[in-house]
Protein backbone atom coordinates (compact mmCIF):
# COMPACT_ATOMS: atom_id res chain seq x y z
CA UNK A 1 0.00 0.00 0.00
CA UNK A 2 1.47 3.42 -0.93
CA UNK A 3 2.64 5.58 1.98
CA UNK A 4 0.00 8.05 3.10
CA UNK A 5 1.25 11.58 3.83
CA UNK A 6 0.65 12.41 7.48
CA UNK A 7 -1.45 15.49 6.64
CA UNK A 8 -3.78 13.40 4.45
CA UNK A 9 -4.66 11.06 7.30
CA UNK A 10 -7.01 13.58 8.90
CA UNK A 11 -10.34 13.97 7.10
CA UNK A 12 -12.54 16.80 8.36
CA UNK A 13 -16.27 16.13 8.12
CA UNK A 14 -18.07 19.14 6.66
CA UNK A 15 -21.31 18.30 8.46
CA UNK A 16 -22.52 21.86 8.21
CA UNK A 17 -25.92 23.21 7.09
CA UNK A 18 -25.00 24.82 3.78
CA UNK A 19 -22.27 25.58 1.26
CA UNK A 20 -21.55 29.03 2.71
CA UNK A 21 -20.80 27.46 6.10
CA UNK A 22 -18.62 24.81 4.46
CA UNK A 23 -16.72 27.40 2.46
CA UNK A 24 -16.12 29.47 5.61
CA UNK A 25 -14.86 26.42 7.53
CA UNK A 26 -12.45 25.43 4.76
CA UNK A 27 -11.12 28.99 4.66
CA UNK A 28 -10.66 28.97 8.44
CA UNK A 29 -8.77 25.67 8.37
CA UNK A 30 -6.59 26.82 5.47
CA UNK A 31 -3.56 24.68 4.72
CA UNK A 32 -3.89 22.75 7.99
CA UNK A 33 -6.38 20.36 6.33
CA UNK A 34 -6.13 18.77 2.89
CA UNK A 35 -8.97 16.23 2.99
CA UNK A 36 -12.71 16.76 3.55
CA UNK A 37 -15.74 14.53 3.93
CA UNK A 38 -18.95 15.72 2.29
CA UNK A 39 -21.91 13.87 3.77
CA UNK A 40 -25.60 13.76 2.99
CA UNK A 41 -26.39 16.98 4.84
CA UNK A 42 -24.17 19.01 2.53
CA UNK A 43 -24.75 16.92 -0.60
CA UNK A 44 -28.46 17.73 -0.48
CA UNK A 45 -27.99 21.39 0.40
CA UNK A 46 -28.39 23.90 -2.41
CA UNK A 47 -25.24 23.77 -4.52
CA UNK A 48 -23.79 20.94 -2.44
CA UNK A 49 -22.56 18.74 -5.26
CA UNK A 50 -21.24 21.73 -7.17
CA UNK A 51 -19.26 22.56 -4.04
CA UNK A 52 -17.61 19.13 -4.22
CA UNK A 53 -16.14 20.21 -7.55
CA UNK A 54 -15.09 23.52 -6.01
CA UNK A 55 -13.14 21.66 -3.34
CA UNK A 56 -11.45 19.50 -5.98
CA UNK A 57 -10.61 22.53 -8.10
CA UNK A 58 -9.07 24.12 -5.00
CA UNK A 59 -6.66 21.21 -4.60
CA UNK A 60 -8.49 19.49 -1.74
CA UNK A 61 -9.14 15.77 -1.54
CA UNK A 62 -12.77 14.72 -1.14
CA UNK A 63 -14.48 11.82 0.58
CA UNK A 64 -18.08 11.60 -0.70
CA UNK A 65 -20.02 9.95 2.11
CA UNK A 66 -23.07 8.84 0.13
CA UNK A 67 -23.64 5.41 1.73
CA UNK A 68 -25.09 3.98 -1.48
CA UNK A 69 -27.45 1.03 -1.09
CA UNK A 70 -29.71 -0.11 -3.93
CA UNK A 71 -30.09 -2.77 -6.59
CA UNK A 72 -26.87 -3.81 -8.29
CA UNK A 73 -27.30 -2.03 -11.63
CA UNK A 74 -28.19 1.25 -9.93
CA UNK A 75 -25.11 0.96 -7.69
CA UNK A 76 -22.84 0.14 -10.63
CA UNK A 77 -23.97 3.14 -12.67
CA UNK A 78 -23.90 5.51 -9.69
CA UNK A 79 -20.36 4.49 -8.78
CA UNK A 80 -19.27 4.95 -12.41
CA UNK A 81 -20.58 8.52 -12.26
CA UNK A 82 -18.82 9.25 -8.98
CA UNK A 83 -15.56 7.85 -10.35
CA UNK A 84 -15.72 10.37 -13.19
CA UNK A 85 -16.02 13.24 -10.70
CA UNK A 86 -12.49 12.73 -9.41
CA UNK A 87 -13.29 12.34 -5.70
CA UNK A 88 -11.00 10.11 -3.64
CA UNK A 89 -13.37 8.06 -1.47
CA UNK A 90 -17.00 6.93 -1.75
CA UNK A 91 -19.04 4.98 0.82
CA UNK A 92 -21.47 2.17 0.16
CA UNK A 93 -23.23 -0.30 2.45
CA UNK A 94 -21.48 -3.62 3.00
CA UNK A 95 -23.91 -6.21 1.71
CA UNK A 96 -22.53 -8.62 -0.87
CA UNK A 97 -24.50 -7.59 -4.01
CA UNK A 98 -23.79 -3.90 -3.37
CA UNK A 99 -20.09 -4.62 -2.87
CA UNK A 100 -19.80 -6.54 -6.13
CA UNK A 101 -21.70 -3.90 -8.12
CA UNK A 102 -19.60 -1.09 -6.66
CA UNK A 103 -16.34 -2.87 -7.52
CA UNK A 104 -17.57 -3.24 -11.10
CA UNK A 105 -18.65 0.39 -11.30
CA UNK A 106 -15.32 1.65 -9.96
CA UNK A 107 -13.42 -0.31 -12.60
CA UNK A 108 -9.79 0.75 -12.89
CA UNK A 109 -10.41 4.35 -11.79
CA UNK A 110 -8.51 5.98 -8.91
CA UNK A 111 -11.67 6.08 -6.78
CA UNK A 112 -11.52 4.11 -3.52
CA UNK A 113 -14.82 2.54 -2.53
CA UNK A 114 -15.27 2.08 1.21
CA UNK A 115 -17.85 -0.21 2.77
CA UNK A 116 -19.65 0.84 5.93
CA UNK A 117 -19.38 -2.00 8.45
CA UNK A 118 -21.19 -0.88 11.63
CA UNK A 119 -21.80 2.81 12.31
CA UNK A 120 -19.80 4.08 15.28
CA UNK A 121 -23.03 5.50 16.74
CA UNK A 122 -24.43 1.94 17.13
CA UNK A 123 -24.04 -0.32 20.12
CA UNK A 124 -25.25 -3.84 21.04
CA UNK A 125 -28.84 -2.72 21.70
CA UNK A 126 -28.97 -1.12 18.26
CA UNK A 127 -27.78 -4.36 16.64
CA UNK A 128 -30.58 -6.22 18.41
CA UNK A 129 -33.06 -3.70 17.04
CA UNK A 130 -31.68 -4.22 13.52
CA UNK A 131 -32.10 -7.99 13.74
CA UNK A 132 -28.50 -8.96 14.52
CA UNK A 133 -29.31 -10.28 17.98
CA UNK A 134 -26.64 -12.61 19.30
CA UNK A 135 -23.93 -11.21 17.04
CA UNK A 136 -21.40 -8.92 18.68
CA UNK A 137 -20.29 -5.67 17.07
CA UNK A 138 -16.78 -6.95 16.30
CA UNK A 139 -18.12 -10.20 14.86
CA UNK A 140 -20.41 -8.32 12.47
CA UNK A 141 -17.68 -5.82 11.53
CA UNK A 142 -15.22 -8.60 10.70
CA UNK A 143 -17.83 -10.48 8.67
CA UNK A 144 -18.51 -7.38 6.59
CA UNK A 145 -14.81 -6.54 6.26
CA UNK A 146 -14.16 -10.04 4.94
CA UNK A 147 -17.01 -9.69 2.42
CA UNK A 148 -15.55 -6.34 1.36
CA UNK A 149 -12.14 -7.84 0.71
CA UNK A 150 -13.56 -10.83 -1.15
CA UNK A 151 -15.59 -8.53 -3.44
CA UNK A 152 -12.47 -6.55 -4.40
CA UNK A 153 -13.65 -3.35 -2.71
CA UNK A 154 -10.91 -1.05 -1.45
CA UNK A 155 -11.61 -0.53 2.21
CA UNK A 156 -13.97 -0.15 5.14
CA UNK A 157 -15.42 2.41 7.48
CA UNK A 158 -15.03 1.02 10.98
CA UNK A 159 -14.48 2.10 14.55
CA UNK A 160 -10.91 2.05 15.77
CA UNK A 161 -12.19 -0.37 18.41
CA UNK A 162 -12.32 -2.95 15.59
CA UNK A 163 -9.45 -1.63 13.44
CA UNK A 164 -6.78 -3.89 14.96
CA UNK A 165 -8.87 -7.00 14.33
CA UNK A 166 -9.55 -5.92 10.73
CA UNK A 167 -5.85 -5.23 10.15
CA UNK A 168 -4.92 -8.62 11.59
CA UNK A 169 -7.42 -10.30 9.28
CA UNK A 170 -6.81 -8.28 6.09
CA UNK A 171 -3.24 -7.03 6.37
CA UNK A 172 -2.71 -4.15 3.95
CA UNK A 173 -5.43 -5.28 1.57
CA UNK A 174 -8.03 -2.92 3.05
CA UNK A 175 -7.90 0.81 3.68
CA UNK A 176 -9.38 1.48 7.13
CA UNK A 177 -11.13 4.81 7.66
CA UNK A 178 -12.23 5.51 11.22
CA UNK A 179 -14.93 7.96 12.32
CA UNK A 180 -16.01 8.55 15.91
CA UNK A 181 -12.67 10.12 16.84
CA UNK A 182 -12.56 12.11 20.04
CA UNK A 183 -9.56 13.55 21.85
CA UNK A 184 -9.41 12.74 25.57
CA UNK A 185 -10.91 16.14 26.44
CA UNK A 186 -13.80 16.01 23.91
CA UNK A 187 -17.47 15.39 24.62
CA UNK A 188 -18.67 12.05 23.23
CA UNK A 189 -21.81 13.40 21.53
CA UNK A 190 -23.70 10.53 19.83
CA UNK A 191 -20.64 8.27 19.55
CA UNK A 192 -20.87 4.98 21.46
CA UNK A 193 -17.46 3.58 20.45
CA UNK A 194 -15.15 6.62 20.35
CA UNK A 195 -11.34 6.37 20.26
CA UNK A 196 -8.59 8.98 20.50
CA UNK A 197 -6.58 9.88 17.37
CA UNK A 198 -3.40 8.25 18.69
CA UNK A 199 -5.18 5.06 19.69
CA UNK A 200 -6.87 4.86 16.27
CA UNK A 201 -3.53 5.15 14.47
CA UNK A 202 -1.96 2.57 16.79
CA UNK A 203 -4.87 0.23 16.05
CA UNK A 204 -4.12 0.38 12.33
CA UNK A 205 -6.48 3.05 10.99
CA UNK A 206 -5.24 4.76 7.80
CA UNK A 207 -7.48 7.84 7.94
CA UNK A 208 -9.41 9.48 10.78
CA UNK A 209 -12.68 11.33 10.22
CA UNK A 210 -13.27 14.18 12.66
CA UNK A 211 -16.25 16.51 12.55
CA UNK A 212 -17.69 18.41 15.49
CA UNK A 213 -14.55 18.38 17.69
CA UNK A 214 -13.03 20.56 14.95
CA UNK A 215 -15.96 22.36 13.34
CA UNK A 216 -17.56 23.30 16.68
CA UNK A 217 -14.28 24.27 18.35
CA UNK A 218 -13.61 27.84 19.43
CA UNK A 219 -10.49 27.70 17.24
CA UNK A 220 -11.04 25.01 14.56
CA UNK A 221 -7.61 25.41 13.01
CA UNK A 222 -5.82 24.98 16.32
CA UNK A 223 -7.89 21.85 17.05
CA UNK A 224 -7.13 20.39 13.61
CA UNK A 225 -3.44 21.07 14.06
CA UNK A 226 -3.49 19.41 17.50
CA UNK A 227 -5.03 16.29 16.00
CA UNK A 228 -2.50 16.35 13.16
CA UNK A 229 0.32 16.47 15.74
CA UNK A 230 -1.19 13.56 17.66
CA UNK A 231 -1.35 11.54 14.44
CA UNK A 232 2.25 12.34 13.52
CA UNK A 233 3.51 11.53 17.01
CA UNK A 234 1.71 8.18 16.99
CA UNK A 235 3.21 7.31 13.61
CA UNK A 236 6.68 8.38 14.72
CA UNK A 237 6.35 6.16 17.78
CA UNK A 238 5.93 3.20 15.49
CA UNK A 239 2.16 2.86 15.11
Amino acid sequence: MPKIPDRDRLIVALDVPNVDAARAMVATLGESVSFYKVGMQLQFASGGMAYVQELLDGGKRVFLDAKFYDIGETIRLAVENVARMGVDFLTIHANAPTLRAAAEGRGDSALKVLAVTVLTSLGPDDLDDLGFGGMGVEQLVLKRARQTMEAGVDGVIASAAEAAAIRAMAGDRLTIVTPGIRRATDALGDQKRPVTPADAIRAGADHLVVGRPITKATDPRREAEAIQREITEALAAGA
